[in-house]
């Protein structure tokens, strides 16, 4: 029977050590996976990190809304109330990464929603580190109000910024997914998607 000296254990100990840095270095790097959410979990999306719903309220606006996850099935309601001569909205953002690092989309061609449209007016943006005064880049859901689901393809190539110079979305970089109900005017907004996915 082999014994291990001191020295044998300690080069053991660092061996080990380094398999399992580049076991955690291998799982960091790992590709990201083509589906964000088809919220079968009432609170986390596909990567098991929290949606978060933000209001204009930040900005003086009086925006409200509600979120329901039943059957992989998510419903977002509520009010557009605009601060007077801003745009008002409401944004459900689907994150991917826990500490907002960039993710590399470059292997995807754009964002494929199934969503359906009861009431208001819906986009959806790409959020990237690289853009830092929130005008991520984004474009109109435009489905026919028909109480069914539609999928919707958006290329990345599509998305352009609002009011900053345009530049085209660098892939490389996305933090997140947000779906925007938006208005100029109080009006209401009733959504459902059940998935939400890079294609």
């Amino acid at each position: 029977m082999t014994r291990f000296k001191p020295a044998n254990v300690t080069i053991l100990k660092k061996l080990t050590f380094m398999a399992a840095v580049v076991c955690a270095s291998s799982a960091f790097a790992a590709p990201l996976a083509p589906h964000v959410d088809t919220f079968d979990d009432v609170a986390n999306n596909q990567l098991n990190l929290p949606r978060q719903l933000l209001t204009d309220a930040v900005m003086g606006g009086g925006s409200s809304a509600t979120q329901s996850v039943e059957r992989g099935v998510v419903t977002l309601q509520g009010e557009i109330v605009p601060a007077r001569g801003q745009l008002g909205w409401v944004s459900y953002v689907l994150p991917l990464d826990i500490e907002g690092g960039a993710q590399d989309a470059s292997p995807y061609e754009g964002v494929v929603l199934r969503v359906k449209l009861t009431k208001g007016n819906l986009s959806v943006s790409v959020n990237s580190t690289e853009v830092t005064n929130f005008d991520y880049h984004a474009a109109p859901i435009t489905v026919t109000q028909d109480g069914e689901f539609h999928e919707v393809k958006v290329p990345f190539a599509s998305l352009k910024r609002a009011w900053s110079e345009q530049a085209p979305l660098n892939p490389k970089t996305v933090n997140g997914i947000s779906i925007v109900a938006y208005a100029v005017q109080p009006e209401p907004f009733d959504v459902s998607l059940d998935s939400v996915s890079f294609y």
